[in-house]
């Protein structure tokens, strides 16, 4: 038995809190890795702000269209067992993800916040309908009303959905357990939302690279889809 899989199974209450670096198994690249997305060319955080979309959205809209969307990538065995604890009403998750992974693998929405939003929604900022995203890879602007479409993602410059920021803290303050996985945990305030857990509650990291830890986390160095191989579902 692994650490993790007698941590999870010793757990009322799990809140999973995932990043970039449990899909890269799914063959989307992370952001902040060495040869991660913002390695490369232009500032993302400038790209992927509100201020490229509304004053140079041909480039904001190149950018996500070439480097966010991944239609093909499939959920890897973090998503799917992750998505087999809150099926059974044990786990929540909370991920800073958009790519639509934990949905896809079949975790229950009420036990599921994407916190940055989901980069398969699409709508037009015009008329406010929604667009498929065939649509949106066709084109920026809206076929029916000429309206310039974005994704549902949050932006650097604005601010997180109040709702979700609530089901956010509210899971965290009622674990007993948090497993942070392939995450960096240095985008706030994301990362800030450690703050409201119990002084009780454990915490455990699955990463590549060491992460900085509450004082009482403990820190799984390794392979995060070889760790959750190894979690048994009863």
């Amino acid at each position: 038995m692994s650490k993790l899989n007698n941590l999870l199974h010793a757990g009322r209450k799990i809140v999973f809190l995932t990043g970039a670096g449990v899909s890269t198994a799914s063959g989307i690249p992370d952001y902040r890795s060495k040869n991660g997305l913002y390695s490369t060319g232009e500032a993302p955080e400038y790209l992927l702000s509100h201020s490229c979309l509304a004053n140079e959205p041909e480039k904001h809209y190149e950018f996500v269209k070439n480097n966010m969307i991944y239609p093909e990538a499939k959920p890897n065995v973090i998503h799917k067992k992750m998505a087999e604890f809150t099926r059974r009403g044990k786990a929540d998750i909370i991920t800073q993800n958009v790519d639509g992974l934990h949905l896809a693998a079949g975790a229950d929405p009420q036990h599921l916040v994407e916190f940055h939003g989901n980069i398969y929604s699409i709508y037009c900022q015009k008329c406010g309908q929604d667009v498929e995203l065939k649509d949106y890879l066709t084109s920026m602007y809206h076929k029916n009303c000429g309206g310039i479409l974005r994704t549902d993602i949050v932006l650097y410059e604005e601010a997180i959905d109040t709702q979700k920021i609530e089901k956010a803290v509210e899971a965290i303050s009622q674990a007993d357990l948090i497993v942070v996985a392939g995450t960096s945990f240095v985008v706030y305030p994301f990362a800030g939302l450690i703050q409201y857990a119990s002084s009780d509650a454990e915490m455990v990291a699955v990463n590549r690279d060491p992460i900085t830890l509450p004082s009482n986390g403990k820190m799984i160095t390794g392979d995060a889809v070889k760790e959750f191989e190894q979690v048994e579902i009863e």
